[in-house]
């Protein structure tokens, strides 16, 4: 026979549910506790963040010009922040849309040696104040050492673009100036840029509908140029959906101060890689990017004799585009060079400074090598570049100067 227990006593019962009632509400106040703790350090990190960080997010400007594609909306404020490195900067641009000061004139431009620096994110130098610039530096220098030569220069630099999204920087701006030298900063991401499978994959752009002037193959199998097309974010690829409090967090950050630190911490929450990937899988069945099976990015299998075809395709489109200034400079009676830009594009020996090298003699083009004169000078290439951004701080804009003048003061001929 079973014999069911007999009930607790109700003193048990009560004070079982007093303790039960206790420990809930000790439960609320110390979560009450924590979360108001949480809101009084987001409330001092805020009021910090807001009286230390002048600018929240970079902002930037943009217009598209027929011909040219995207530059930056002309006297315009542009703001850039990065909070890693703790580097905010506020510049404007100039009337014809790049971050630099106003052109001269085209009577002083004639008079002297003018130079016109043509390149990416490293001729823009968003990091930087405008009168911190290399090119700046190098006026200045160059006035108190070669003032015979009356050195003027100006930048035409656009983030994110090659040798072949520049030639219209050329056309359309710089050659008003009749400059006596034209420079192409040379960074190495420029192999993948100038190509036009390559540089639309990460920016999500349909290939054939880009923001920038871009090259092509005919039915031959030959390298045309291709103008830009102002309706490029119609046809842009789709991207996958984000989750819902990856959008709530998104939105936070743009007003909050306090957001936006702790976001620096968390990038990895985006999935950019996964986007990457779905994107390289939408353009691979596409005749002009069936390279793009494997990878897209190709910085380091230089050193390989039997390279892949996509890499094949980056060093075709650079050469393109580094003859295509050629031919213009020759037209127009300007001598050409070439930039190579920090330690990652290396000195001689490196494999991808030896591709650049070969593309650049073969058109009896200068090579002006900024690391080959930091490793002579016995500097640490690091202390020149942010940690987090990696662009040039103020000291990498000063080495860029000095080996630039190093290189003109031996080729003054340049200037005649």
């Amino acid at each position: 026979f079973y014999f069911p227990p007999p009930p607790p006593p109700r003193k048990y019962v009560r004070a079982l549910r007093a303790a039960t009632q206790t420990a809930l509400r000790m439960a609320a106040w110390n979560a009450a506790f924590i979360i108001a703790g949480l809101l009084l350090i987001a409330l001092i990190g805020e009021a910090h963040f807001r009286l230390t960080k002048p600018v929240i997010e970079i902002s930037i400007p943009f217009q598209f010009v027929d011909g040219v594609g995207v530059i930056r909306e002309p006297n315009a404020e542009l703001r850039y922040a990065d909070w890693d490195d703790d580097n905010f900067v506020v510049s404007r641009t100039n009337s014809q849309g790049f971050l630099d000061r106003e052109p001269v004139s085209a009577e002083r431009a004639a008079v002297g040696c003018h130079i016109a620096f043509m390149g990416d994110s490293y001729v823009e130098a968003m990091q930087a104040p405008i009168a911190d610039k290399f090119h700046a530096r190098l006026e200045e220098m160059a006035a108190r050492e070669l003032p015979h030569l009356e050195v003027t220069t100006q930048a035409y630099g656009i983030s994110g673009t090659g040798q072949i999204h520049q030639l219209p920087f050329y056309d359309e701006y710089a050659r008003r100036l009749s400059p006596k030298l034209v420079v192409l900063v040379f960074y190495l991401n420029d192999f993948a840029n100038n190509s036009t499978a390559l540089h639309s994959l990460p920016r999500g752009w349909d290939p054939d509908r880009m923001p920038f002037v871009s090259a092509q193959k005919d039915k031959r199998g030959e390298l045309q140029l291709r103008l830009p097309d102002p309706e490029y974010e119609s046809f842009a690829l789709p991207r996958l959906p984000k989750a819902w409090q990856d959008r709530a967090w998104d939105r936070l950050t743009r007003i909050s101060y306090f957001a936006k630190w702790v976001d620096t911490k968390n990038l990895w929450r985006y999935g950019s890689y996964r986007q990457i990937r779905a994107w390289r899988d939408m353009l691979a069945e596409r005749p002009c990017c069936a390279s793009l099976t494997k990878v897209y990015r190709y910085y380091t299998q230089f050193e390989k004799e039997s390279l892949p075809p996509a890499l094949e395709e980056e060093l075709a489109y650079t050469a393109f585009g580094i003859e295509q200034f050629k031919r213009r400079t020759d037209r127009d009676g300007a001598h050409l060079a070439i930039l190579s830009a920090t330690k990652d594009m290396g000195t001689r020996g490196d494999p991808q400074f030896e591709r650049l090298s070969a593309i650049a003699e073969a058109r009896g083009i200068a090579i002006i090598s900024d690391y080959d004169y930091i490793v002579r000078r016995g500097y640490d290439a690091e202390d020149g570049r942010w940690r987090n951004d990696r662009h040039w701080n103020a000291t990498g804009h000063q080495w860029v100067a000095e080996a630039v003048l190093e290189w003109l003061k031996q080729n003054q001929d340049v200037c005649d």
